[in-house]
């Protein structure tokens, strides 16, 4: 199963490791990424396969929320056909 991960914030050292280290935690694998900072803000989405995690998916929601409050940003999980659906003309 596929989910996209968007991070948004202020930039600072550190954000696209503590994200890639609590997905690896999760046995989350990050298939595809793209990161922009544009005039001191930071925006990242990820395409991630959570097949083989270790958590369920409201579990790895839930601990990317509390990470994005500890960082001072906003990170979003959705699953893939959700995203899908949400953004369908």
């Amino acid at each position: 199963m596929k989910a996209i991960v968007t991070v948004l914030g202020k930039d600072k050292v550190g954000i696209i490791a503590g994200v890639c280290s609590y997905l690896s935690a999760k046995n989350a694998n990050i298939l595809e990424i793209s990161q922009t900072i544009i005039k001191g803000y930071f925006d990242m989405l990820m395409i991630i396969d959570i097949s083989d995690a270790n958590a369920t998916p409201g579990e790895i929601a839930g601990g990317l929320k509390e990470l994005g409050e500890q960082l001072g940003l906003t990170i979003n999980f959705q699953r893939e056909e959700i995203f899908e659906s949400m953004h369908r003309i």
